[in-house]
């Protein structure tokens, strides 16, 4: 997202014309439902589109470029994102899907053992990091954002999510390395 003919989508959008917020949400709900999910979302996609229901209704008050649609989203993402993590603290845990016990579908157990042990190495390291550090790394690698537009949607000032992202790659690292190392 860039600028130029970006005022003519942004302009639309706050129009209502579904051309552009078809648009929007193709360019953006990956990487939202990408950073809800390294979050830990419950339902990552319910969420997604949750948030995109309050960014459309938000819109005609929008004001600003490409750019700052894109931390506006973020924003409304994260704050959907504190909303559900307090409601289901607030519930209690709830029981898991297991796809293994589902007998309705069948997959390649190559896939499935491949695809498990990724996720759960990403969310291994990812737990190992502080909230705030993941939070701040899943903006800026999965969502795409800005140093500005990071501290902009979490409240913080620029130098503080730097600090978070430079200690977070450092400890990624650190666990990496202790990996890899025999």
């Amino acid at each position: 997202m860039g600028s130029g003919p970006a005022s003519s989508l942004v302009d639309a959008a706050r129009r209502g014309e579904s051309w552009a917020l078809t648009e929007i949400w193709q360019r953006l709900a990956p990487a939202v439902s990408g950073y809800l999910r390294g979050r830990g979302a419950a339902e990552p996609d319910d969420l997604t589109s949750d948030v995109f229901v309050a960014v459309f209704e938000k819109l005609r008050g929008f004001r600003g470029d490409e750019a700052d649609l894109r931390a506006f989203v973020f924003t409304i993402a994260h704050h959907r994102l504190v909303d559900d993590l307090r409601r289901r603290t607030r519930r209690g845990p709830t029981v898991a899907y297991d796809a293994g016990t589902d007998e309705r579908t069948t997959g390649s157990a190559e896939d499935e053992a491949l695809e498990a042990l990724h996720t759960q190495g990403v969310h291994a390291l990812l737990a190992r990091l502080s909230e705030d550090q993941r939070e701040v790394l899943l903006m800026r690698v999965v969502g795409d954002l800005s140093l500005e537009q990071t501290a902009t949607a979490l409240g913080k000032k620029v130098g503080a999510v730097k600090a978070l992202q430079h200690r977070a790659l450092a400890t990624l690292r650190r666990l990496l390395d202790q990996a890899v190392s025999p």
